[in-house]
Parts: structure tokens; C-alpha cells; sequence
């Protein structure tokens, strides 16, 4: 499995983006799917995790209530909606992708996840 993503730019604080998260090479439907957000100088760090373990979905506090993951299994896309951004939210988005088993002390943490996408630059400013 390769993720891809893509969709990213210069939005105004209070703007929104939605970008995409492709698959080759095999389908989302039978993995857990997490988005990650590098601040600049910052670790990576889980923002969104929906897990096919449990199938829950957890968000971070950060972004919990603005940020909503989805999936088009028909089309093999995960899509982030990143609603009310803010300066904060300046950073590159990964889409990754594992098919383990996904306990919920480890969703947001990056090692549980062996696929990776390249990464998708966002910058919220005015």
C-alpha cells in the first residue's frame, strides 16, 4: 500500500481544506488510516486516527470538533475536512496507513504504522 496526498496550499486563518489521501498498490478498506501533522521544528504528531480494530474514531484535542476523516471505499480515498484553521495548524499532513491491530493507547503514536505518504504541505496565514 502507497499513500498519497495531495491537495494541500495557503488558506486565511478561519479557512478550510479538504485534502485527499490516494492508495496504490492495495485498498484502505481493510486498514487502520491515521492523518499526522508536522509542525514546523516540531515531532510528528497524531491528529486523527479510524481504526478498523474497533472502529472507532479518536481525534486529538486539537482539532476535535473542526477536523473530520473520511473514507471513499469506493474510489479508495481518505479525505481530512480541516475546518476553522489556525496559524497552529501550519505544518505538512501525512496519511498513513496500517493493517495491525490498533490499540488505543498507540493510535496517535508513528510507529504502529508501515505506510507513509510523502506528505502534503499546509500553511494557514493571513
Amino acid at each position: 500500500l502507497k499513500p498519497v496526498e495531495s491537495g494541500g496550499g495557503l488558506v486565511q486563518p478561519g479557512g478550510f481544506l479538504r485534502p485527499p489521501c490516494a492508495a496504490s498498490g492495495d485498498t484502505f478498506d481493510h486498514f487502520s488510516v491515521a492523518w499526522f501533522h508536522q509542525a514546523p521544528g516540531k515531532e510528528r504528531e497524531g491528529i486523527v486516527c479510524d481504526s478498523m480494530s474497533d472502529g472507532s474514531t479518536t481525534y486529538a484535542e486539537s482539532v476535535e470538533g473542526r477536523f473530520t476523516i473520511s473514507r471513499d471505499n469506493n474510489n479508495n480515498m481518505i479525505y481530512l475536512q480541516m475546518n476553522n484553521l489556525q496559524p497552529d495548524d501550519t505544518g505538512v499532513y501525512y496519511c498513513a496507513a496500517d493493517g495491525k491491530y490498533m490499540q488505543s493507547y498507540y493510535k496517535f503514536a508513528t510507529w504502529p504504522y508501515d505506510y507513509w505518504g510523502q506528505g502534503t504541505q499546509v500553511t494557514v496565514s493571513s
